[in-house]
């Protein structure tokens, strides 16, 4: 494999058909994507295409057996017009993670950080300026050898694809507490990024929906007593003045902006346990009035509120606080994404 890329630049852009007063998360993308093939026991060239539709075998084992893992990352640009990434080897390090656990092969980091670099540089008009606005950067990673025995691809593609994003609002969030689905089990995929992992909620968050609630909750499969993440987020629960969330293992993703939260309250002297908590101890801080707030935190919506949360029938109400944790968290993140305010922690990297 040669760290060279091959860039073949769009010959029109359509970042002038764009409105970006008014984007639908997810649904525009820019000008170009970086694409590696893996062939013969290695990765090949790597390039930058014009963004364009992929031509797959109907045989490609990704549609069969679903090995495919992904990333949500993001570029800001701030006052200055400087472009930074947030924490971007950590992305790599969890998709490479994933890759493992579904047999898939690890793409080299300085390959990944130079065509990252690279494609975001060539797009870099769609970064668009202004607390809140951002560019979504998703790679991801697919089996496309044409052949549906059961067994690991030989064949893969690393792909970059990127689209613009505007500040994420999703309003009061109503969480339904899952007493029969469960997101992942011992043993499984569940701390991996892999694609199946979110078909498989849809079907669930979608009676959760018909009740009236934007998300579950989601239990251990074992016994459903203990919360494990909020939806496609990791959660966190404030009692009294103590933030309180569960430890990563295999069933739960190691969020990245889990993990900045965290650091964020211990260095801002919150008392912060990791621990495993269950539903009824959640009910219990409720009804006596030591359950603050409860929030989910990813990378779309960084930190999203929950407003009330729902178990066996019975819906618990969250008081809203003007200075809530989730608030706070939310601010000093978004600073240092933006270049806004000094980052201790090396987080941010330049383009």
């Amino acid at each position: 494999m040669t760290n060279t890329i091959e860039i073949t630049k769009a010959q029109t852009s359509k970042i002038h058909e764009v409105d970006f007063e008014n984007l639908s998360f997810g649904k525009v993308f820019t000008d170009h994507m970086f694409i590696c093939d893996f062939k013969n026991g290695e990765w090949q060239q790597p390039e930058i295409t014009p963004y364009a539709p992929l031509t797959l075998d109907p045989s490609a084992r990704v549609f069969h057996y679903g090995q495919a893992v992904f990333e949500g990352m993001k570029a800001f640009k701030d006052e200055a017009n400087k472009v930074w990434l947030f924490r971007p080897e950590d992305n790599l390090l969890r998709i490479n993670k994933s890759a493992e656990r579904l047999a898939m092969p690890e793409f080299p980091k300085d390959v990944f950080m130079e065509g990252l670099k690279a494609l975001i540089n060539l797009d870099e008009a769609w970064v668009k300026p202004g607390f809140g606005n951002s560019l979504y950067i998703r790679p991801f990673v697919i089996a496309t050898e044409p052949a549906i025995a059961a067994s690991p691809a030989l064949e893969y593609k690393f792909l970059i694809i990127c689209s613009p994003a505007q500040s994420y609002y999703s309003g009061d969030v109503r969480v339904l507490i899952a007493e029969q689905f469960s997101r992942s089990a011992n043993g499984g995929v569940g701390f991996a990024k892999a694609a199946g992992n979110y078909a498989a909620q849809f079907y669930p968050t979608s009676l959760a929906n018909q009740e009236g609630f934007q998300q579950i909750i989601w239990t251990d499969a074992d016994t459903h007593e203990f919360l494990e993440e909020a939806g496609t987020m990791n959660v966190f629960f404030r009692i009294n003045d103590t933030l309180v969330t569960a430890p990563t293992n295999e069933r739960i993703l190691d969020g990245i902006t889990r993990k900045s939260i965290i650091q964020i309250a211990q260095d801002s002297g919150i008392a912060v346990e990791v621990r495993p908590i269950k539903v009824s101890e959640l009910i219990k801080a409720s009804k006596s009035g030591a359950l603050k707030e409860i929030f989910g935190s990813g990378t779309a919506a960084v930190v999203s509120p929950i407003s009330a949360f729902s178990y066996k029938g019975d819906v618990f109400e969250i008081p809203k606080d003007e200075k809530s944790f989730s608030s706070i968290f939310k601010e000093k993140l978004l600073n240092i994404q933006y270049n806004k305010s000094e980052d201790p922690y090396g987080w941010r990297q330049s383009i």
